[in-house]
């Protein structure tokens, strides 16, 4: 069961990990003082199960619990805190679990196994078929309860070769090229008994799987069909032209459209003939996540607008905006070390890359937002002095 942790207090985390490391089945694969970017792992990677703290200074753990259930309905929580009055809120938003620090161990292995008894008995009977490109290629159950399946692949050309298929999906690809991209420095007669035999591995490993995805052999080509299933970049690119506008009525939609994108297009693959998609769809993606962003900051719902911002900033390190806006963002909040973070990342980055310092629009904020904090300082400082 894979596990992410968000507390900010750091001895606490370290505390709760150990324990999760020490019971078997459980991996923590990740673990933030930052809400935001827990968040953002949340929804990249969609953990079986979230601790989560509950009194944050960023946001509250009942705020972010919110956030996470509203997109994934059915993820289990765990809420951790010093109190127990928080437990009445924990039952209204069906969380899986309520714990108590310190933790107690008897505690914390009820809860995994109850979380176990719960896994095991959720259906994914409403799921549909799809076939995954963003990030790695894989197969899944699309749904409520999205279920990745693992696959076996005989050998990495038979993996190869079905992404390309993929790739050109609906259209006839003729053999020799094939054989002219996967076995150019063969022999023809060794190439094509390596193309029948690879062909006859995808459609082995695809009954396997139970997936309705058929190859359609002509005289000189292949065509490959997906028939019912699903494929994550067609449902993400509809679902942009679907919905063109952000507004209170598909902002749910959108949050959805979003989460399908969790990397670009096939980049642990490592494909050279990927590479023109991934370029164009990231472009396409962080377009898209500003547009979205642009709704939460007309709605003042910052704590979104952040999490947007902070995965194009991981998607394209090198473009200045993404820093200049969560420097705002942050502010708004007033969370000050966020804020300076974000300024020395901005000029880490711009010193390594382009031997240059931020703009001077940059710049000026940033020295009358010091002065700001200074003066502030100051008047909280000298009211305590006069008590």
């Amino acid at each position: 069961m894979r596990t992410i942790l968000i507390d900010q207090d750091l001895l606490m985390l370290e505390i709760l990990e150990d324990m999760l490391q020490e019971i078997e089945g459980v991996q923590v694969i990740g673990k933030f003082t930052n809400p935001h970017q827990g968040l953002i792992e949340i929804i990249r990677v969609q953990p079986d199960i979230v601790f989560l703290d509950i009194e944050m200074s960023e946001i509250s753990g009942l705020d972010l619990a919110k956030e996470i259930k509203e997109t994934f309905p059915d993820m289990n929580i765990v809420f951790v805190s010093t109190y127990k009055q928080y437990a009445v809120w924990a039952s209204k938003l069906q969380i899986t679990d309520y714990l108590v620090k310190p933790y107690r161990g008897e505690a914390l292995n009820e809860t995994i196994i109850s979380l176990r008894s719960r896994r095991g008995s959720m259906k994914t009977t409403l799921a549909r078929q799809m076939v995954c490109c963003f990030k790695k290629l894989q197969f899944k159950y699309y749904g409520r309860n999205s279920e990745v399946i693992d696959v076996k692949w005989r050998t990495p050309s038979s993996r190869a070769l079905f992404a390309f298929l993929i790739h050109h999906h609906g259209h006839f690809i003729r053999k020799d090229a094939l054989l002219e991209h996967f076995w150019a420095g063969e022999e023809v007669k060794d190439g094509y008994s390596k193309l029948y035999s690879t062909i006859y591995q995808i459609r082995k490993t695809l009954k396997s799987v139970g997936f309705n995805i058929t190859i359609t052999n002509s005289k000189s080509s292949y065509r490959l069909e997906l028939n019912d299933v699903l494929l994550d970049i067609e449902e993400w690119e509809q679902g942009i032209e679907e919905f063109p506008f952000v507004n209170e009525g598909t902002i749910s939609k959108h949050k959805e459209i979003c989460n399908l994108y969790n990397g670009d297009y096939l980049e642990e693959e490592n494909y050279l003939w990927a590479e023109n998609k991934k370029s164009r769809m990231r472009i396409q993606w962080s377009h898209y996540l500003k547009k979205v962003a642009k709704y939460y900051l007309s709605t003042e719902n910052y704590s979104e607008a952040i999490i947007l911002y902070l995965q194009i900033q991981e998607a394209l390190p090198f473009k200045e905006e993404s820093y200049f806006v969560l420097m705002q963002l942050y502010d708004s909040f007033g969370d000050r070390y966020s804020v300076e973070a974000q300024y020395s990342l901005l000029k880490d980055m711009l010193h390594k890359e382009y031997c240059s310092e931020p703009n001077e629009m940059v710049q000026k904020w940033y020295q009358s937002w010091k002065s700001r904090r200074a003066r502030e300082e100051y008047k909280v400082e000298d009211l305590v002095h006069s008590k």
